[in-house]
């Protein structure tokens, strides 16, 4: 028989040992793209750019030794990679490519200069190439992604164009009749398949993650005023995607904005942010739209511009249907009810969210409900606390008659007896029954049982 090389003979061959010099501390794959800390030790360039920024992690892995700010932007190593790549030929393994240049903040920003006059002449088509052509910087590593952000003026741009275009797109919907395509809640976070320059900067600028440093800086001065103007159109959009990356950027940068800028929240963007809650786009858009309303609910007349805006309906109506209302058994997304009922206890705080909450048909019975069914002691106490101000200020007969007809007082008598949701939980409900014993003591709604536990 001949030389010939067969499938047998190849598989009997003994495996190449590659060089542990060759192989990444973090994958423990061969490098593709070596690159060399300020401690010594090499590692592959998506290994350790996912340990430190991805991750958060501030050590080397092998050494434990602390990265400064400045030193946590590895080095190429281009002479180890010479050698992976001339070791993979000799070998025959699998070849890796020389990586492209990394890009720079000057590429960024000549992007940007390019595409400043293009907004302002209304360019559409070469706007919207210069917008696919940051984006697929940003798509092509977090280094890159970390490139645009810090590059002066980017941002900025970013915004721009979601500022500028919100209004023109909805002059645009508006005049041509055609309503813009939804995904109802089914997308592609792609900024190169948005459909237009306003979809393509949001989307952008939602694969940025912006960090709350980044926010401070382009916030500044008018700045923070043209951002939430921004995201008031953006949130009245038709778009369910854009509606969601929106209510994700504006909660990045809430941290960011003084108290001032938060008391001067428009009655618009509330309305988008309850819109949000309404709509429910997706499970976790209504998460951070309920994060932020509560954020926004305790400046300013805020409260009252999220009742106009029909809160209260839709809080309520989410805690029925995530089962805190007693209509599912209780089941549900218990962080989403949470948040509801702190929203709700935020809008109690004004006389138009307690007459909200006791107009609504189901408003008392499902607060009380998720004041007992809620498992952590947070919500409970939200809970408790919401119905302690209508029972304090705005309480008619009425009121109070409701109350103990659709179950208030019987959780109320629960929660005293068990005292599972803390002290405080228990000692307003306490109050609460000592306030208005003379309505619902001995009341014949009540069990013979609750009505023995009345508190004395």
């Amino acid at each position: 028989m001949g030389e010939e090389s067969t499938p047998a003979a190849a598989a009997a061959a003994p495996a190449v040992e590659v060089p542990s010099y060759f192989v990444c501390p973090i994958s423990l794959e061969i490098m593709r793209d070596p690159v060399t800390l300020s401690t010594g030790i090499t590692y592959d360039r998506e290994s350790i750019e996912r340990w430190v920024f991805t991750d958060g992690h501030g050590e080397c892995p092998v050494t434990k030794q602390r990265l400064a700010p400045a030193d946590r932007e590895p080095t190429p190593n281009h002479t180890l990679r010479r050698l992976i790549q001339g070791w993979c030929a000799v070998h025959a393994a699998e070849r890796f490519p020389t990586p492209r240049p990394p890009v720079d903040a000057a590429r960024v920003a000549a992007i940007v200069d390019a595409a400043r006059p293009l907004l302002r002449r209304r360019q559409r088509e070469e706007l919207m190439a210069s917008l696919r052509e940051l984006a697929d910087i940003v798509a092509e590593s977090d280094r890159n992604r970390r490139c645009v952000q810090a590059a002066p003026g980017a941002v900025e741009f970013l915004l721009s164009v979601v500022k500028e275009r919100a209004s023109v797109v909805g002059v645009d919907d508006a005049t041509s009749g055609k309503p813009e395509e939804t995904t109802c809640g089914v997308g592609v976070h792609d900024p190169a398949k948005a459909s237009s320059p306003e979809e393509a900067a949001l989307s952008i600028l939602h694969s940025l993650k912006l960090s709350e440093e980044s926010f401070k800086r382009v916030l500044e001065g008018s700045g923070g005023e043209d951002f939430l103007e921004s995201m008031a159109c953006v949130l009245r959009r038709p778009s369910y995607l854009s509606r969601m990356q929106g209510i994700h950027l504006l909660k990045s940068a809430l941290p960011a904005m003084a108290p001032a800028r938060l008391t001067s929240a428009s009655a618009a963007l509330v309305d988008g942010v309850v819109g949000v809650v309404a709509d429910r786009p997706s499970a976790k858009a209504v998460k951070v739209a309920l994060h932020v309303l509560c954020r926004l609910c305790p400046w300013g007349r805020n409260r009252v511009k999220a009742v106009d805006a029909g809160a209260v309906s839709a809080l309520v109506r989410l805690l029925l249907d995530e089962g805190c209302g007693g209509c599912n058994g209780g089941g549900g997304d218990r962080r989403a009810c949470e948040l509801a009922v702190v929203a709700i206890d935020h809008i109690c705080g004004c006389a138009e969210g307690r007459l909200a909450l006791v107009a609504h048909p189901a408003g008392l019975a499902a607060v009380a409900c998720a004041a007992t069914r809620l498992p952590a002691a947070a919500g409970a106490e939200s809970a408790v606390r919401a119905l302690h101000a209508v029972a304090r200020h705005s309480a008619t007969p009425a009121v109070l008659q409701e109350m103990l007809a659709v179950g208030v007082v019987a959780r109320l008598l629960f929660l005293v007896q068990v005292g599972a949701s803390g002290e405080r939980t228990r000692a307003r409900a306490r109050e609460m029954l000592k306030m208005h014993a003379r309505v619902w003591k001995d009341s014949p709604c009540l069990a013979s049982h609750l009505n023995a536990s009345y508190p004395r």
